[in-house]
Protein backbone atom coordinates (compact mmCIF):
# COMPACT_ATOMS: atom_id res chain seq x y z
CA UNK A 1 0.00 0.00 0.00
CA UNK A 2 1.61 3.23 -1.11
CA UNK A 3 2.13 5.70 1.70
CA UNK A 4 2.11 9.47 1.32
CA UNK A 5 5.20 11.23 2.62
CA UNK A 6 3.58 12.61 5.75
CA UNK A 7 3.03 9.26 7.48
CA UNK A 8 6.41 8.98 9.14
CA UNK A 9 9.90 10.40 8.86
CA UNK A 10 12.36 8.87 6.42
CA UNK A 11 13.82 5.79 8.04
CA UNK A 12 17.53 5.55 8.65
CA UNK A 13 19.78 8.05 10.37
CA UNK A 14 18.27 11.11 12.02
CA UNK A 15 19.83 14.33 13.21
CA UNK A 16 19.44 16.62 10.21
CA UNK A 17 20.16 20.20 11.33
CA UNK A 18 16.93 21.58 12.69
CA UNK A 19 18.28 24.77 14.34
CA UNK A 20 15.10 25.92 16.10
CA UNK A 21 14.90 29.68 16.38
CA UNK A 22 13.75 31.42 19.58
CA UNK A 23 10.60 32.65 17.86
CA UNK A 24 9.51 29.03 17.42
CA UNK A 25 8.35 29.04 21.03
CA UNK A 26 5.10 30.76 21.82
CA UNK A 27 4.13 31.16 25.48
CA UNK A 28 0.65 30.37 26.79
CA UNK A 29 -1.99 33.06 26.31
CA UNK A 30 -2.11 35.66 29.11
CA UNK A 31 -3.61 34.33 32.31
CA UNK A 32 -2.98 30.68 31.39
CA UNK A 33 -0.35 28.52 32.98
CA UNK A 34 1.35 25.98 30.80
CA UNK A 35 1.12 23.42 33.57
CA UNK A 36 3.49 20.50 34.04
CA UNK A 37 3.03 17.20 32.29
CA UNK A 38 3.45 15.44 35.59
CA UNK A 39 0.15 16.57 37.12
CA UNK A 40 -1.44 13.97 39.41
CA UNK A 41 -3.61 11.44 37.67
CA UNK A 42 -6.30 9.07 38.82
CA UNK A 43 -5.45 5.58 40.06
CA UNK A 44 -4.96 2.98 37.38
CA UNK A 45 -7.78 0.88 35.99
CA UNK A 46 -9.42 -2.08 37.62
CA UNK A 47 -8.69 -1.10 41.19
CA UNK A 48 -4.91 -0.94 40.97
CA UNK A 49 -2.74 2.08 41.72
CA UNK A 50 -1.37 3.95 38.75
CA UNK A 51 2.13 2.72 37.98
CA UNK A 52 5.07 5.00 37.22
CA UNK A 53 4.80 5.75 33.53
CA UNK A 54 7.64 5.24 31.10
CA UNK A 55 8.29 8.94 30.98
CA UNK A 56 8.69 9.53 34.67
CA UNK A 57 5.08 10.38 35.55
CA UNK A 58 2.14 8.22 36.61
CA UNK A 59 -0.02 7.32 33.66
CA UNK A 60 -3.46 5.70 33.73
CA UNK A 61 -2.52 2.82 31.48
CA UNK A 62 -5.11 0.32 30.29
CA UNK A 63 -3.05 -2.71 31.13
CA UNK A 64 -2.56 -2.39 34.91
CA UNK A 65 1.01 -1.57 33.98
CA UNK A 66 2.97 1.50 32.90
CA UNK A 67 2.09 2.68 29.43
CA UNK A 68 3.45 5.11 26.92
CA UNK A 69 2.36 6.54 23.60
CA UNK A 70 3.06 3.76 21.20
CA UNK A 71 1.27 0.90 19.51
CA UNK A 72 -1.38 0.20 22.11
CA UNK A 73 1.13 0.76 24.84
CA UNK A 74 3.80 -1.82 24.13
CA UNK A 75 5.90 -1.47 20.97
CA UNK A 76 8.31 -4.04 19.59
CA UNK A 77 9.80 -5.37 16.37
CA UNK A 78 10.52 -8.86 15.22
CA UNK A 79 13.83 -10.12 13.85
CA UNK A 80 14.90 -9.40 10.35
CA UNK A 81 11.54 -8.21 9.05
CA UNK A 82 10.26 -4.82 8.09
CA UNK A 83 13.49 -2.89 8.39
CA UNK A 84 13.77 -2.18 4.69
CA UNK A 85 14.04 1.39 3.55
CA UNK A 86 10.61 2.65 2.57
CA UNK A 87 10.51 3.84 -1.06
CA UNK A 88 10.20 7.59 -1.37
CA UNK A 89 6.71 8.47 -2.55
CA UNK A 90 5.91 11.45 -4.74
CA UNK A 91 4.74 14.47 -2.75
CA UNK A 92 1.05 15.01 -2.25
CA UNK A 93 -0.70 17.93 -0.64
CA UNK A 94 -2.09 17.66 2.84
CA UNK A 95 -0.86 18.61 6.28
CA UNK A 96 -0.04 15.97 8.83
CA UNK A 97 0.18 13.17 6.32
CA UNK A 98 -3.43 12.04 6.67
CA UNK A 99 -4.33 12.69 3.03
CA UNK A 100 -4.61 9.55 0.96
CA UNK A 101 -5.45 9.64 -2.71
CA UNK A 102 -6.52 6.04 -3.22
CA UNK A 103 -10.21 6.70 -2.71
CA UNK A 104 -11.90 7.22 -6.03
CA UNK A 105 -15.08 8.48 -4.47
CA UNK A 106 -16.66 9.22 -1.14
CA UNK A 107 -20.19 8.34 -0.23
CA UNK A 108 -22.65 9.13 2.47
CA UNK A 109 -24.37 6.10 3.96
CA UNK A 110 -27.53 5.95 6.02
CA UNK A 111 -27.93 2.94 8.27
CA UNK A 112 -31.48 2.20 9.34
CA UNK A 113 -32.06 -1.08 11.16
CA UNK A 114 -29.30 -3.62 10.78
CA UNK A 115 -29.75 -7.22 11.81
CA UNK A 116 -26.36 -8.88 11.95
CA UNK A 117 -26.92 -12.60 11.69
CA UNK A 118 -24.50 -14.98 13.29
CA UNK A 119 -22.87 -12.40 15.55
CA UNK A 120 -25.55 -12.44 18.21
CA UNK A 121 -25.95 -8.65 18.15
CA UNK A 122 -28.70 -6.39 16.89
CA UNK A 123 -28.17 -2.70 16.25
CA UNK A 124 -30.86 -0.12 15.67
CA UNK A 125 -29.49 3.18 14.41
CA UNK A 126 -30.69 6.08 12.37
CA UNK A 127 -28.20 7.60 9.98
CA UNK A 128 -27.59 11.32 10.69
CA UNK A 129 -29.03 11.26 14.19
CA UNK A 130 -26.18 11.86 16.57
CA UNK A 131 -28.25 10.64 19.50
CA UNK A 132 -28.90 7.20 18.03
CA UNK A 133 -28.21 4.38 20.45
CA UNK A 134 -27.40 0.80 19.52
CA UNK A 135 -28.69 -2.09 21.52
CA UNK A 136 -26.09 -4.77 21.64
CA UNK A 137 -25.88 -8.21 23.11
CA UNK A 138 -22.61 -10.02 23.37
CA UNK A 139 -22.61 -13.54 22.05
CA UNK A 140 -23.32 -16.00 24.80
CA UNK A 141 -21.16 -18.85 25.94
CA UNK A 142 -17.39 -18.67 25.74
CA UNK A 143 -15.87 -20.74 22.98
CA UNK A 144 -12.43 -22.31 22.83
CA UNK A 145 -11.14 -18.89 21.73
CA UNK A 146 -8.45 -19.85 19.30
CA UNK A 147 -9.80 -18.11 16.24
CA UNK A 148 -11.07 -14.63 15.83
CA UNK A 149 -14.39 -13.75 14.24
CA UNK A 150 -16.88 -14.46 17.04
CA UNK A 151 -18.72 -17.19 15.14
CA UNK A 152 -16.06 -19.61 13.94
CA UNK A 153 -14.24 -19.92 17.26
CA UNK A 154 -14.28 -23.72 17.33
CA UNK A 155 -12.30 -24.17 14.13
CA UNK A 156 -8.85 -25.50 14.77
CA UNK A 157 -9.08 -25.27 18.57
CA UNK A 158 -7.95 -28.82 19.17
CA UNK A 159 -5.10 -28.60 16.65
CA UNK A 160 -3.75 -25.35 18.11
CA UNK A 161 -3.92 -26.65 21.67
CA UNK A 162 -2.08 -29.77 20.54
CA UNK A 163 0.54 -27.62 18.80
CA UNK A 164 1.12 -25.57 21.95
CA UNK A 165 1.36 -28.74 24.06
CA UNK A 166 3.90 -30.24 21.66
CA UNK A 167 6.07 -27.12 21.84
CA UNK A 168 5.88 -27.07 25.62
CA UNK A 169 6.97 -30.71 25.78
CA UNK A 170 10.31 -29.59 24.32
CA UNK A 171 10.92 -26.76 26.80
CA UNK A 172 14.35 -26.38 28.38
CA UNK A 173 14.84 -25.38 32.04
CA UNK A 174 14.13 -21.70 32.64
CA UNK A 175 11.92 -21.30 29.56
CA UNK A 176 8.33 -20.05 29.77
CA UNK A 177 5.37 -21.93 28.33
CA UNK A 178 3.40 -21.29 25.19
CA UNK A 179 0.13 -20.42 26.92
CA UNK A 180 -1.98 -20.46 23.78
CA UNK A 181 -2.01 -19.82 20.05
CA UNK A 182 -4.73 -18.19 17.99
CA UNK A 183 -5.47 -18.08 14.28
CA UNK A 184 -7.09 -15.29 12.30
CA UNK A 185 -10.06 -17.53 11.52
CA UNK A 186 -11.82 -14.95 9.32
CA UNK A 187 -12.44 -14.62 5.60
CA UNK A 188 -11.17 -11.05 5.24
CA UNK A 189 -11.61 -8.50 2.43
CA UNK A 190 -9.28 -8.65 -0.53
CA UNK A 191 -6.48 -6.58 1.04
CA UNK A 192 -6.74 -8.05 4.52
CA UNK A 193 -7.54 -6.16 7.71
CA UNK A 194 -5.83 -4.12 10.41
CA UNK A 195 -5.81 -5.69 13.87
CA UNK A 196 -6.36 -3.26 16.75
CA UNK A 197 -5.06 -3.90 20.25
CA UNK A 198 -4.17 -5.87 22.21
CA UNK A 199 -5.60 -4.23 25.31
CA UNK A 200 -5.36 -5.99 28.67
CA UNK A 201 -8.38 -5.49 30.91
CA UNK A 202 -8.07 -7.44 34.15
CA UNK A 203 -7.69 -11.09 33.12
CA UNK A 204 -8.90 -10.44 29.57
CA UNK A 205 -6.90 -9.59 26.45
CA UNK A 206 -8.93 -7.76 23.80
CA UNK A 207 -8.39 -7.45 20.07
CA UNK A 208 -10.49 -5.91 17.32
CA UNK A 209 -10.41 -6.92 13.65
CA UNK A 210 -12.61 -6.47 10.58
CA UNK A 211 -16.07 -6.13 12.18
CA UNK A 212 -15.62 -7.89 15.52
CA UNK A 213 -14.20 -7.00 18.95
CA UNK A 214 -13.38 -10.01 21.15
CA UNK A 215 -12.08 -10.63 24.65
CA UNK A 216 -10.02 -13.70 25.54
CA UNK A 217 -8.69 -15.22 28.74
CA UNK A 218 -5.05 -14.27 29.30
CA UNK A 219 -4.32 -17.73 30.73
CA UNK A 220 -5.71 -20.10 28.10
CA UNK A 221 -6.99 -17.95 25.22
CA UNK A 222 -10.61 -19.03 25.63
CA UNK A 223 -13.11 -16.52 24.32
CA UNK A 224 -14.91 -14.65 27.09
CA UNK A 225 -17.05 -12.39 24.90
CA UNK A 226 -17.41 -11.27 21.31
CA UNK A 227 -19.12 -8.18 19.93
CA UNK A 228 -20.15 -7.85 16.29
CA UNK A 229 -19.94 -4.26 15.06
CA UNK A 230 -22.51 -2.74 12.68
CA UNK A 231 -19.82 -2.26 10.02
CA UNK A 232 -16.08 -2.62 9.51
CA UNK A 233 -13.58 -1.08 11.89
CA UNK A 234 -11.47 1.71 10.43
CA UNK A 235 -9.70 3.38 13.40
CA UNK A 236 -9.02 3.02 17.13
CA UNK A 237 -7.09 4.91 19.82
CA UNK A 238 -3.89 3.37 21.11
CA UNK A 239 -5.20 3.38 24.69
CA UNK A 240 -8.65 3.08 26.29
CA UNK A 241 -9.78 5.13 29.28
CA UNK A 242 -8.62 4.30 32.79
CA UNK A 243 -11.84 2.35 33.40
CA UNK A 244 -11.51 0.28 30.23
CA UNK A 245 -13.77 2.09 27.75
CA UNK A 246 -12.80 2.79 24.18
CA UNK A 247 -14.33 4.37 21.07
CA UNK A 248 -13.79 2.72 17.69
CA UNK A 249 -14.00 4.33 14.28
CA UNK A 250 -16.34 2.35 12.02
CA UNK A 251 -17.47 2.78 8.44
CA UNK A 252 -20.94 3.87 7.38
CA UNK A 253 -21.45 0.93 5.08
CA UNK A 254 -19.78 -2.14 3.62
CA UNK A 255 -18.64 -0.77 0.25
CA UNK A 256 -14.90 -0.48 -0.39
CA UNK A 257 -15.16 3.32 -0.46
CA UNK A 258 -17.46 3.62 2.57
CA UNK A 259 -16.58 6.63 4.65
CA UNK A 260 -14.97 6.29 8.08
CA UNK A 261 -17.24 8.73 9.90
CA UNK A 262 -19.02 6.76 12.62
CA UNK A 263 -18.02 6.10 16.22
CA UNK A 264 -18.93 3.19 18.49
CA UNK A 265 -18.14 3.12 22.21
CA UNK A 266 -17.37 -0.27 23.74
CA UNK A 267 -16.75 -1.24 27.37
CA UNK A 268 -13.78 -3.60 27.17
CA UNK A 269 -14.43 -4.95 30.67
CA UNK A 270 -17.82 -6.41 29.68
CA UNK A 271 -17.83 -6.48 25.89
CA UNK A 272 -20.98 -4.34 25.83
CA UNK A 273 -21.61 -1.65 23.21
CA UNK A 274 -22.48 1.86 24.32
CA UNK A 275 -23.34 5.01 22.37
CA UNK A 276 -22.92 5.38 18.64
CA UNK A 277 -22.61 8.58 16.59
CA UNK A 278 -21.79 9.83 13.15
CA UNK A 279 -19.84 13.02 12.54
CA UNK A 280 -19.69 15.24 9.48
CA UNK A 281 -16.80 15.14 7.06
CA UNK A 282 -16.87 18.02 4.64
CA UNK A 283 -14.56 19.53 2.07
CA UNK A 284 -11.87 17.81 0.02
CA UNK A 285 -9.21 17.86 2.75
CA UNK A 286 -11.54 16.21 5.23
CA UNK A 287 -13.23 13.70 2.94
CA UNK A 288 -9.96 12.31 1.58
CA UNK A 289 -8.14 12.31 4.91
CA UNK A 290 -7.26 9.32 7.04
CA UNK A 291 -8.35 9.30 10.67
CA UNK A 292 -6.18 9.65 13.78
CA UNK A 293 -7.79 8.77 17.12
CA UNK A 294 -6.61 9.33 20.70
CA UNK A 295 -8.02 9.25 24.23
CA UNK A 296 -7.12 11.82 26.89
CA UNK A 297 -9.00 11.29 30.12
CA UNK A 298 -12.71 11.06 29.23
CA UNK A 299 -12.19 12.64 25.80
CA UNK A 300 -11.77 10.87 22.47
CA UNK A 301 -10.49 12.91 19.53
CA UNK A 302 -10.96 12.14 15.86
CA UNK A 303 -8.34 14.01 13.84
CA UNK A 304 -8.18 14.62 10.11
CA UNK A 305 -6.11 16.90 7.89
CA UNK A 306 -8.29 19.96 8.33
CA UNK A 307 -9.83 19.56 11.81
CA UNK A 308 -10.42 17.43 14.89
CA UNK A 309 -13.71 16.57 16.58
CA UNK A 310 -13.79 15.69 20.29
CA UNK A 311 -16.41 13.67 22.16
CA UNK A 312 -16.89 12.60 25.76
CA UNK A 313 -16.12 8.89 25.97
CA UNK A 314 -18.61 8.15 28.72
CA UNK A 315 -21.73 9.49 26.98
CA UNK A 316 -20.79 10.71 23.48
CA UNK A 317 -21.35 14.42 24.19
CA UNK A 318 -19.74 16.68 21.60
CA UNK A 319 -16.98 18.68 23.33
CA UNK A 320 -15.44 20.73 20.53
CA UNK A 321 -14.88 20.78 16.79
CA UNK A 322 -13.19 23.32 14.55
CA UNK A 323 -11.12 25.74 16.66
CA UNK A 324 -10.78 29.50 16.10
CA UNK A 325 -8.15 30.57 13.57
CA UNK A 326 -6.54 28.92 10.57
CA UNK A 327 -4.51 26.37 12.60
CA UNK A 328 -6.33 23.12 13.37
CA UNK A 329 -5.16 19.95 15.16
CA UNK A 330 -4.91 16.92 12.88
CA UNK A 331 -3.99 14.40 15.55
CA UNK A 332 -3.42 13.90 19.28
CA UNK A 333 -1.38 11.44 21.34
CA UNK A 334 -3.24 9.35 23.92
CA UNK A 335 -2.21 9.89 27.52
CA UNK A 336 -2.76 11.93 30.67
CA UNK A 337 -2.36 15.25 28.84
CA UNK A 338 -3.59 16.21 25.38
CA UNK A 339 -0.67 16.96 23.07
CA UNK A 340 -1.66 17.74 19.49
CA UNK A 341 -0.04 18.29 16.12
CA UNK A 342 -1.66 21.21 14.31
CA UNK A 343 -1.50 22.33 10.71
CA UNK A 344 -1.94 25.91 9.54
CA UNK A 345 -3.55 26.57 6.19
CA UNK A 346 -1.45 29.01 4.18
CA UNK A 347 -2.22 31.05 1.09
CA UNK A 348 -0.96 28.14 -0.99
CA UNK A 349 -3.44 25.85 0.81
CA UNK A 350 -0.63 23.38 1.48
CA UNK A 351 -0.99 22.96 5.26
CA UNK A 352 2.79 23.06 5.61
CA UNK A 353 3.10 25.37 8.62
CA UNK A 354 2.79 23.13 11.66
CA UNK A 355 2.82 23.36 15.43
CA UNK A 356 2.89 21.24 18.57
CA UNK A 357 0.26 22.33 21.09
CA UNK A 358 -1.04 21.37 24.48
CA UNK A 359 -4.84 21.60 24.32
CA UNK A 360 -7.46 21.25 27.03
CA UNK A 361 -9.23 18.00 26.01
CA UNK A 362 -12.57 19.19 27.41
CA UNK A 363 -12.77 22.73 25.99
CA UNK A 364 -10.31 22.69 23.10
CA UNK A 365 -8.56 25.74 24.57
CA UNK A 366 -4.89 26.00 23.59
CA UNK A 367 -2.58 26.09 26.63
CA UNK A 368 0.72 26.56 24.83
CA UNK A 369 2.12 26.40 21.30
CA UNK A 370 5.49 25.37 19.92
CA UNK A 371 5.84 26.54 16.35
CA UNK A 372 7.71 24.01 14.23
CA UNK A 373 10.38 25.55 12.03
CA UNK A 374 8.96 26.29 8.58
CA UNK A 375 9.33 23.43 6.13
CA UNK A 376 9.27 20.75 8.85
CA UNK A 377 6.25 18.59 9.65
CA UNK A 378 5.19 16.75 12.79
CA UNK A 379 5.44 13.04 12.00
CA UNK A 380 4.99 11.26 15.35
CA UNK A 381 4.99 11.72 19.10
CA UNK A 382 7.46 9.21 20.49
CA UNK A 383 6.64 10.20 24.07
CA UNK A 384 4.30 12.64 25.81
CA UNK A 385 6.16 13.08 29.08
CA UNK A 386 8.91 13.87 28.33
CA UNK A 387 7.67 15.27 25.06
CA UNK A 388 9.72 13.71 22.26
CA UNK A 389 8.68 14.66 18.73
CA UNK A 390 9.70 13.16 15.41
CA UNK A 391 9.89 15.75 12.60
CA UNK A 392 10.42 15.29 8.89
CA UNK A 393 11.31 17.41 5.90
CA UNK A 394 11.34 15.63 2.56
CA UNK A 395 14.31 13.25 3.01
CA UNK A 396 15.41 14.65 6.38
CA UNK A 397 14.58 13.40 9.87
CA UNK A 398 15.00 15.13 13.21
CA UNK A 399 13.96 14.19 16.75
CA UNK A 400 13.48 17.01 19.23
CA UNK A 401 12.66 17.15 22.94
CA UNK A 402 10.41 19.88 24.38
CA UNK A 403 10.10 21.05 27.97
CA UNK A 404 6.85 20.61 29.87
CA UNK A 405 5.84 24.19 29.00
CA UNK A 406 6.40 23.68 25.28
CA UNK A 407 9.83 25.31 25.01
CA UNK A 408 12.69 23.73 23.10
CA UNK A 409 14.98 21.46 25.14
CA UNK A 410 17.26 19.47 22.84
CA UNK A 411 17.71 17.62 19.57
CA UNK A 412 18.87 14.02 19.47
CA UNK A 413 22.15 13.44 17.64
CA UNK A 414 21.85 10.21 15.70
CA UNK A 415 25.39 9.95 14.38
CA UNK A 416 26.06 7.40 11.65
CA UNK A 417 23.73 4.64 12.88
CA UNK A 418 20.50 3.76 11.12
CA UNK A 419 17.48 3.47 13.39
CA UNK A 420 14.53 1.11 13.20
CA UNK A 421 11.49 2.89 14.59
CA UNK A 422 8.40 1.79 12.73
CA UNK A 423 5.09 3.63 12.62
CA UNK A 424 1.70 3.01 11.01
CA UNK A 425 2.75 3.29 7.38
CA UNK A 426 5.77 1.06 7.90
CA UNK A 427 3.52 -1.66 9.30
CA UNK A 428 1.32 -1.54 6.19
CA UNK A 429 -1.64 -0.63 8.38
CA UNK A 430 -4.29 1.92 7.55
CA UNK A 431 -4.26 3.45 11.03
CA UNK A 432 -2.62 6.88 11.14
CA UNK A 433 -2.38 7.54 14.87
CA UNK A 434 0.47 9.80 15.95
CA UNK A 435 1.43 7.62 18.93
CA UNK A 436 1.69 4.13 17.47
CA UNK A 437 5.40 3.71 16.72
CA UNK A 438 7.24 0.52 17.56
CA UNK A 439 10.70 0.44 19.04
CA UNK A 440 11.06 3.61 21.12
CA UNK A 441 10.78 4.32 24.85
CA UNK A 442 11.60 7.21 27.17
CA UNK A 443 11.74 8.23 30.81
CA UNK A 444 12.54 11.48 32.58
CA UNK A 445 16.25 11.29 31.68
CA UNK A 446 16.67 9.15 28.58
CA UNK A 447 15.23 8.31 25.16
CA UNK A 448 15.91 4.77 23.92
CA UNK A 449 15.97 3.80 20.25
CA UNK A 450 16.99 0.64 18.42
CA UNK A 451 19.24 0.52 15.40
CA UNK A 452 18.30 -1.35 12.25
CA UNK A 453 20.10 -4.63 11.55
CA UNK A 454 21.94 -4.82 8.24
CA UNK A 455 19.49 -5.67 5.48
CA UNK A 456 21.82 -8.22 3.88
CA UNK A 457 22.53 -10.06 7.14
CA UNK A 458 20.99 -13.55 7.28
CA UNK A 459 21.34 -13.59 11.08
CA UNK A 460 20.38 -10.00 11.92
CA UNK A 461 21.33 -8.31 15.16
CA UNK A 462 21.22 -4.72 16.39
CA UNK A 463 21.87 -2.33 19.28
CA UNK A 464 19.83 -0.19 21.64
CA UNK A 465 21.06 3.39 21.99
CA UNK A 466 20.35 5.63 25.00
CA UNK A 467 20.18 9.42 24.43
CA UNK A 468 20.45 12.08 27.11
CA UNK A 469 17.33 14.26 27.15
CA UNK A 470 19.22 17.44 28.09
CA UNK A 471 22.05 17.26 25.57
CA UNK A 472 20.65 14.99 22.85
CA UNK A 473 23.93 13.06 22.85
CA UNK A 474 24.16 9.27 22.94
CA UNK A 475 25.11 8.01 26.42
CA UNK A 476 25.67 4.33 25.71
CA UNK A 477 24.89 1.46 23.36
CA UNK A 478 23.95 -2.10 24.26
CA UNK A 479 24.26 -4.95 21.79
CA UNK A 480 21.61 -7.63 21.27
CA UNK A 481 22.64 -11.29 21.44
CA UNK A 482 24.07 -12.63 18.19
CA UNK A 483 21.38 -13.47 15.65
CA UNK A 484 18.62 -11.62 17.55
CA UNK A 485 17.30 -8.06 17.77
CA UNK A 486 16.19 -5.89 20.68
CA UNK A 487 13.42 -3.31 20.54
CA UNK A 488 12.50 -0.98 23.44
CA UNK A 489 9.03 -1.43 24.93
CA UNK A 490 8.86 0.86 27.96
CA UNK A 491 10.68 1.81 31.16
CA UNK A 492 9.69 0.46 34.55
CA UNK A 493 11.30 1.02 37.92
CA UNK A 494 14.27 2.75 36.34
CA UNK A 495 15.07 -0.06 33.90
CA UNK A 496 14.38 -0.37 30.19
CA UNK A 497 12.19 -3.30 29.12
CA UNK A 498 12.74 -4.64 25.61
CA UNK A 499 11.40 -7.36 23.38
CA UNK A 500 14.11 -9.80 22.33
CA UNK A 501 12.98 -11.21 19.00
CA UNK A 502 13.35 -14.91 18.31
CA UNK A 503 16.24 -16.01 16.15
CA UNK A 504 16.96 -19.22 14.32
CA UNK A 505 16.50 -21.95 16.94
CA UNK A 506 16.51 -19.24 19.62
CA UNK A 507 13.43 -18.22 21.55
CA UNK A 508 12.60 -14.60 22.10
CA UNK A 509 11.32 -12.97 25.26
CA UNK A 510 11.48 -9.89 27.44
CA UNK A 511 14.88 -8.46 28.42
CA UNK A 512 15.92 -5.50 30.56
CA UNK A 513 18.74 -2.98 30.90
CA UNK A 514 19.60 -0.77 33.88
CA UNK A 515 19.92 3.03 33.42
CA UNK A 516 23.68 2.71 32.92
CA UNK A 517 23.39 0.12 30.15
CA UNK A 518 25.43 -3.06 30.04
CA UNK A 519 24.43 -6.57 29.01
CA UNK A 520 20.71 -7.29 28.59
CA UNK A 521 19.25 -9.58 31.26
CA UNK A 522 16.31 -11.88 30.53
CA UNK A 523 13.04 -11.24 32.36
CA UNK A 524 10.96 -13.81 30.45
CA UNK A 525 12.51 -16.35 28.10
CA UNK A 526 10.30 -17.91 25.41
CA UNK A 527 10.95 -21.55 24.47
CA UNK A 528 13.45 -22.19 21.70
CA UNK A 529 11.14 -24.90 20.39
CA UNK A 530 8.62 -22.18 19.49
CA UNK A 531 11.13 -20.00 17.63
CA UNK A 532 9.64 -20.75 14.21
CA UNK A 533 6.15 -19.81 15.41
CA UNK A 534 7.43 -16.68 17.11
CA UNK A 535 9.41 -15.53 14.09
CA UNK A 536 6.15 -15.58 12.13
CA UNK A 537 5.03 -12.59 14.22
CA UNK A 538 7.10 -10.06 12.30
CA UNK A 539 6.24 -6.40 12.87
CA UNK A 540 3.97 -7.46 15.69
CA UNK A 541 2.81 -5.59 18.75
CA UNK A 542 3.95 -6.88 22.12
CA UNK A 543 2.32 -6.63 25.54
CA UNK A 544 4.21 -7.67 28.66
CA UNK A 545 2.28 -7.79 31.92
CA UNK A 546 2.15 -9.88 35.08
CA UNK A 547 4.75 -12.35 33.87
CA UNK A 548 3.07 -12.92 30.51
CA UNK A 549 3.96 -11.79 27.00
CA UNK A 550 1.45 -11.48 24.17
CA UNK A 551 2.31 -11.09 20.48
CA UNK A 552 -0.24 -9.81 17.98
CA UNK A 553 0.00 -9.01 14.29
CA UNK A 554 -0.75 -5.42 13.36
CA UNK A 555 -2.36 -6.58 10.12
CA UNK A 556 -3.54 -9.90 8.72
CA UNK A 557 -3.60 -10.71 5.03
CA UNK A 558 -2.81 -13.72 2.90
CA UNK A 559 -2.49 -15.00 -0.62
CA UNK A 560 -5.91 -16.63 -0.36
CA UNK A 561 -8.80 -17.07 2.07
CA UNK A 562 -7.40 -20.19 3.72
CA UNK A 563 -4.04 -18.51 4.21
CA UNK A 564 -5.75 -15.62 6.00
CA UNK A 565 -7.79 -17.92 8.20
CA UNK A 566 -4.86 -20.09 9.23
CA UNK A 567 -2.40 -17.25 9.85
CA UNK A 568 -1.57 -17.08 13.56
CA UNK A 569 -2.87 -13.76 14.86
CA UNK A 570 -1.95 -13.93 18.55
CA UNK A 571 0.28 -15.94 20.87
CA UNK A 572 0.66 -15.93 24.63
CA UNK A 573 3.76 -16.90 26.65
CA UNK A 574 4.22 -17.20 30.40
CA UNK A 575 4.37 -19.50 33.39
Amino acid sequence: MAQPPGQQPPQGSFGAPYDPSPESVQPPPPGQAAGPYGAPVQPGPYGTPAQPGPYGVPQPGPYNAPTQPGPYGYPSLQPGYGYQQQPQQPPRPGGGGFFRGRRGAVIGAVLAVVLLAGGGIWFATSGGDDESKPTAKASTGPGPGVTGDGKAEDRGAHDLRAEADALNAQREPGEAKVLWLQEGGVDLPRNGSDVYGPWIVGDTVVKAMFHTVSGYSVTDGSRKWSLRMPSNLCAAPSQPTADGKIVFGIKTGTADDALCNSLQMVDLTTGKAGWRKTYRRQGAWDLLSDVSMAINGDTVTVGRTSRTDAFRVSDGTVLFGELPGNCQPFGFASGPVAIAATSCQTAADDHKEQQVQRIDPVTGKVQWTYKVKKGWEVAQFYSVSPLVVSLKQEDKWAIIVLNENGTYRSQLVGGTDDYGTKCGGDLLTEGKNLDNCLGVAADDRTVYLATKPPEDDLTPTNKVVAFDLNTGQAKWKAAAPAGQTLMPIRTEGGRLLMYLAAGKNKGGGIASLPPAGGTPQMVLRHPAAAATVERGFFDSRVVHQNGRCFLMHARISGIDDEDEKSMKSMAGFGS
